[in-house]
């Protein structure tokens, strides 16, 4: 396990993350974005907007400032807001991997319920949780009839040795 292994597999987080928005949310319209759905988080936007505060909070708490508040979809009043702000969010993830160092995975920097973690492990439940989180909104794409292709992390490998 070392820091290079964390920078790929979260070249492949960032990578679908993408793919994503490019292919399938960005070509939605705003009704289906928006449209209220009785599964998980509900909309498409609930979920990228949980996916981006989520990622946010993980990665605040690793570098040690204050954990931003939830994030509320009413906030961004179109999808070019919310992908600003992923932006932003995804810069500030790729500023704190590019600085990680090997000795720096076993260190345990957060802290009440999650101060026995140690950043491998937070940095894997990043990874988890969104693919997760895709992976049911991407069975609401399905139920709206839109055809997605797998985001297997092989896939991804075979592409980036």
């Amino acid at each position: 396990m070392n820091t290079d292994a964390f920078r790929h597999l979260y070249g492949y987080h960032f990578s679908e993350n993408r793919i994503m928005w490019d292919r399938y949310v960005a070509q939605m319209s705003d009704e289906q974005f928006t449209q209220a759905i009785n599964y998980s988080l509900g909309s498409v936007q609930n979920q990228i907007v949980h996916l981006i505060w989520v990622d946010d909070v993980w990665f605040s708490g690793l570098r040690g400032i204050a954990l931003p508040e939830p994030l509320h979809p009413a906030n961004f009043p179109n999808r070019e807001s919310i992908r600003a702000h992923w932006d932003v969010v995804e810069q500030n993830m790729h500023n704190y991997l590019a600085q990680l160092r090997d000795e720096m995975l076993f260190e345990k920097p957060l802290e009440g319920e999650d101060e026995n973690l140690a950043v491998w492990q937070v940095l894997l439940q990043v990874v988890n949780h969104g693919t997760d989180h895709r992976a049911q909104i991407f069975r609401v794409f399905s139920d709206m009839g839109i055809k997605t292709v797998s985001q297997d992390y092989i896939f991804y490998a075979y592409d980036n040795p």
